[in-house]
């Protein structure tokens, strides 16, 4: 393989681990950069402190690629290129919150022959900002706005091979560097200006969750109909100008991108004069979506004091660990609020809930979660669940209800063994 440009990756999260798994992948050395010294000493250890699925192979084929350190300097020596990865969670306000981002910029040294490239997901204006800031210090920095694409779960063969590559740049040096970077990748690259590169990030991911929350209101409309959600999104999907993706109903969306992402636009779009009426709807709808669990807990079990609940997955999607705005802290406490017990599990995410779910049993498997339980209620698609079986499972449960929050389980099996089904749009589907 060809000499490969070397890099400098700032943030070790998700899309920073993911960026250098990638790029080391691809045949560059990357020098990632962290603050955190423990988690630097980790990776140094071979340790990942995610789960990611493939990740682990692919850091460890790339050990003698990649570096980690809490020091700049061995970065900017090494690379021209420094793509930043650290996090922007939303403020109080609704605002992105670019602490770190900010932290980054300042600690550059004055140069003209390195590039800030933006992964972090940013609001729309502050790749202008940050050259103002660049041009005011005489720091001389070259910018350049690289959004990322990373699904969880499939990070790493979102990165190998992309739906596409958006590059905003000034047309200068580092956005044809970038753009060198990708290419083996096949991929469809877009250069563009650096606002409509930090646009296309935030839109994608409003339209997509616009998309969800459509499916779920539609889902509503079809239990009180008695359509069936599932054969209505398989007939639109048919369509090319829709498509069948995100036209899965369910509890709501989480994670950390898309309500981030959408409640960001709506703020922007608030900040600049204008009221983005649409994403108010999309919010609102994934707000209700959590919710409507509990009503359909108590169709079934009328008071829900002193009710077991069992929820099965708590990570807002499987193969990941991330409990960032998951459905399931919102269920938890409502049921808790409610006065039930709550159990659950997940095969992955134990660990991160622990710190997030107070009075919730969290349990070893699925049957330890369902025992006692008066209803389960699926949260988290893990395939493992479809292999539950459910007549052991109404053997050990008090009651005999079954909420499938992402339509993931076999109605009929279900129903087999006694027990009452009710899924999402399912056209009133409950026993």
């Amino acid at each position: 393989m060809a000499d490969r440009e070397p890099i400098g990756v700032i943030g070790t999260g998700y899309v920073g681990l993911v960026t250098a798994a990638g790029f080391a992948e691809l045949g560059s050395d990357v020098w990632c950069v962290d603050i955190d010294a423990a988690k630097i000493e980790r990776l140094k250890a071979g340790e990942v402190p995610i789960h990611e699925p493939g990740l682990d192979e692919v850091l460890a084929r790339n050990a003698h690629r990649l570096h980690f350190t809490t020091d700049l300097a061995p970065a900017l020596e090494a690379a021209r290129l420094l793509f930043v990865a650290v996090g922007t969670p939303p403020t109080h306000s609704g605002d992105a919150d670019l602490a770190a981002v900010n932290a980054v910029v300042d600690a550059m040294p004055a140069s003209d022959s390195h590039a800030l490239v933006m992964k972090s997901t940013v609001p729309v204006g502050t790749g202008v900002t940050v050259k103002r800031k660049f041009a005011e210090s005489g720091k001389g920095f070259s910018y350049v706005s690289c959004p990322e694409f990373l699904k969880e779960g499939t990070a790493l063969k979102d990165f190998l091979a992309p739906d596409r590559v958006v590059i905003g740049d000034d047309g200068d040096w580092a956005g044809d560097a970038v753009s060198d970077l990708y290419a083996p990748l096949n991929a469809p690259i877009l250069r563009t200006d650096i606002a409509s590169a930090e646009m296309v990030k935030l839109a994608s991911n409003a339209f997509l969750a616009t998309k969800i929350s459509f499916i779920n209101e539609i889902a509503n409309v079809c239990e009180e109909t008695g359509a069936d959600v599932v054969e209505v999104a398989k007939g639109m999907g048919y369509d090319e100008r829709i498509g069948a993706s995100f036209l899965r109903p369910g509890i709501g969306f989480g994670g950390s991108c898309f309500p981030k992402d959408v409640s960001a636009l709506k703020q922007l779009a608030g900040n600049s004069g204008y009221h983005f009426q649409l994403l108010n709807s999309v919010i609102e709808v994934n707000e209700l979506q959590k919710r409507r669990v509990v009503a359909k807990l108590e169709k079934h079990l009328g008071s829900l004091v002193g009710k077991k609940v069992a929820l099965l997955g708590l990570a807002f999607k499987p193969d990941t660990d991330d409990m960032r705005e998951a459905s399931s802290l919102v269920l938890a406490a409502r049921l808790q609020a409610a006065g039930a017990d709550v159990s659950a599990f997940d095969p992955i995410a134990e660990e991160a809930a622990k710190t997030l779910l107070s009075g919730v049993d969290m349990t070893a498997t699925a049957m330890e979660a369902i025992d006692g339980a008066d209803a389960v209620v699926l949260v988290t698609e893990w395939p493992e669940f479809k292999e539950i079986n459910w007549v052991d499972a109404a053997a050990a449960m008090r009651g005999k209800t079954v909420i499938d929050g992402r339509n993931h389980l076999d109605p009929d099996a279900v129903r087999a063994a006694g027990l009452g089904y009710e899924g999402v749009g399912r056209g009133g589907d409950s026993a």
